[in-house]
């Protein structure tokens, strides 16, 4: 199976949509990421913008869900950013704390934005 985001005007990412992996096949066998966004056209009418992703963020360095951002640049899936405090990683296109996140064993954690740190359950 092959994963697709669709992307609204600003490069949100609004939907995820599996595509058999037989739609993406070219007529040598090979899978081309044209041939599944081809498929979507079909399936859903032209005018959407469709780029390949995957489960487990193996394509675009992150898997694509709902509300993340495309970058075209980076050509990279970048997440929902929920922490004004985070900066983005540029190698992993990841959100990371300001301050690293080290857990004692089996202590659950959460982050605490108005102190900047970790705080223990």
């Amino acid at each position: 199976m092959a994963y697709f985001a669709r992307l609204d005007k600003n490069n949100i990412v609004k939907s995820v949509h599996i595509v058999d992996d037989d739609h993406l096949l070219n007529e040598h066998g090979v899978a081309e990421e044209d041939f599944g966004i081809v498929y979507l056209n079909k399936v859903h009418g032209v005018g959407f913008t469709w780029v390949q992703t995957s489960k487990d963020g193996s394509i675009r360095k992150n898997r694509a869900g709902i509300g993340d951002t495309y970058d075209k640049e980076r050509d990279a899936f970048i997440p929902f950013k929920t922490f004004p405090s985070w900066t983005l990683n540029e190698e992993t296109c990841k959100w990371e704390s300001p301050v690293p996140f080290d857990p004692e064993e089996n202590k659950p954690y959460r982050w605490n934005e108005d102190t900047t740190s970790w705080d223990e359950i």
